[in-house]
């Protein structure tokens, strides 16, 4: 695991590449390939073989020269780096079109990671199955994170209730939220809080389609 004060020094972007590399190698690992070098993963990932190098030299000796990067010691290194448990159990506030949608999928290609519970306040939601899931009301998702050691959330709120039940949530122990609402929500600093705006994610993707294609 990253030290408290070894992370300080790790770019955020270095960071957030993490979960690519590891998608990319389980990728390779499910194929048979035991090994790959920067170069592969470049071109896999389309990110500079320079990057990748960088990237990997914050965390120690992950691979040897003229040999690569072995595929097995990677999938241990980037599960470790990206999660203390083996699994990782996942709450949803807001069981919508989206929460339903992300309830459906619930992180399939991932199987280390699952969403196990879900929590709405309103009745004809409430009882509901949907997939392997049952909505839980709101009120009682103090005990169900506290009993089923849960501190990752997914916030799919309408936006004018975001804050409040992010307050709630960190009152109730959360470490992370993935916050999908277009409320951009505060936490202490001892809280991650990623916002995911899906409407900011395509007018970037419209503008790098203006003004990057190829011609």
């Amino acid at each position: 695991m990253i030290l408290a004060n070894q992370s300080e020094k790790i770019p955020r972007a270095t960071l957030k590449r993490l979960p690519l590399y590891y998608r990319f190698v389980n990728t390779l690992k499910s194929k048979g390939i035991d090994r790959v070098n920067s170069k592969a993963i470049s071109e896999g990932l389309n990110i500079d073989s320079a990057t990748i190098r960088r990237d990997f030299s914050y965390f120690g000796e992950l691979g040897k020269k003229g040999y690569g990067y072995n595929i097995d010691s990677l999938l241990h290194f980037f599960k470790n780096e990206i999660s203390e448990n083996d699994e990782i159990k996942i709450a949803i506030v807001g069981v919508g079109n989206l929460g339903k949608a992300l309830l459906t999928y619930n992180f399939s290609i991932h199987d280390e990671m699952t969403i196990t519970e879900a929590f709405d306040i309103r009745d004809e939601i409430i009882g509901t199955q949907i997939g392997k899931v049952t909505v839980s009301p709101f009120e009682k998702i103090t005990d169900i994170l506290a009993q089923e050691h849960i501190d990752v959330v997914i916030l799919t709120t309408p936006e004018e209730a975001a804050q409040q039940i992010a307050d709630t949530l960190v009152k109730a122990g959360v470490k992370g939220i993935l916050n999908f609402t277009p409320s951009r929500v505060l936490a202490p600093s001892d809280v991650q809080v990623h916002h995911i705006d899906l409407g900011i994610e395509l007018q970037s993707l419209l503008f790098f389609m203006k003004n990057y294609s190829n011609k």
